[in-house]
């Protein structure tokens, strides 16, 4: 059983920056991707950034580009999310996922990944 554990998040004012975390339990292939997604009230899930298991990430939409950073541990099942220079519209919900298949992720669409984390609030304040 695949387990996908969040933590980080919070609430912070515009401008300031936060880090977001998720380990993965129970994944029994390696070279698998593992990305963050975020929905925002309102507004359909959307990703942000994937990143294989050798490092190769997928572009970063750019309403976050140049402020985000996406990155993993592969020792410890972890990945990563910074955030800087938080704005309003960050607000959502972020959610990690590790994809079903060795391979499996590079393109960051959802289908691809079969175990999500339960999500993790993050709210911008002005």
């Amino acid at each position: 059983q695949v387990n996908v554990m969040q933590s980080g998040g919070g609430q912070v004012q515009a401008g300031g920056s936060l880090r977001l975390s998720c380990t993965t339990f129970g994944v029994t292939y390696i070279d698998y991707a593992m990305g963050w997604f975020r929905q925002a009230p309102g507004k359909e899930r959307e990703a942000v950034s994937c990143l294989t298991w050798r490092g190769d990430s997928t572009d970063y939409p750019d309403s976050v580009k140049g402020r985000f950073t996406i990155s993993r541990d592969n020792g410890k099942n972890t990945l990563y999310l910074q955030m800087a220079s938080l704005k309003p519209e960050d607000t959502a919900m972020y959610y990690c996922a590790a994809a079903s298949s060795t391979y499996g992720g590079t393109t960051c669409a959802e289908r691809e990944f079969g175990f999500w984390g339960l999500g993790t609030q993050v709210t911008v304040s002005s």
